[in-house]
């Protein structure tokens, strides 16, 4: 059973940076992808970004490309979403996430099904 904890959230001004953290327990991250995903107020869950453990290869959406960078830090057990450039529109819950299927490569919401209790990322102007 993966539990997955959160953290870095905070309020910034627009420009600004954040590292958000996940840290695993209960199992490790070996063959899987991890995912971060977001929901903006008063919107659905989105797709943010997605490494994979083994390899380190890596996905973005549109929206946050060259912007945010995910990484993995194998001796922490901890994925991290470092995110530059923060803009108002990336105010959001971020979580980070684990697919049911190991090293299923995807960005879809109902892939994943085990997810941390999220951490707020609010952006002002």
């Amino acid at each position: 059973q993966v539990q997955l904890v959160e953290s870095g959230g905070g309020m910034v001004r627009a420009g600004g940076s954040l590292r958000l953290s996940c840290a695993a327990s209960g199992a490790t991250f070996i063959n899987d992808i991890i995912g971060w995903f977001r929901q903006p107020p008063g919107k659905e869950r989105e797709f943010v970004a997605l490494v994979a453990w083994n390899g380190g290869g890596t996905d973005y959406a549109d929206s946050v490309k060259g912007r945010f960078t995910i990484s993995r830090d194998k001796a922490k057990n901890t994925v991290y979403l470092d995110m530059d450039s923060l803009k108002p529109d990336d105010t959001a819950v971020y979580y980070c996430a684990v697919p049911g299927s190991p090293g299923s490569w995807s960005t879809r919401l109902s892939e994943y099904i085990y997810w941390g209790q999220g951490t707020q990322v609010t952006v002002s102007s």
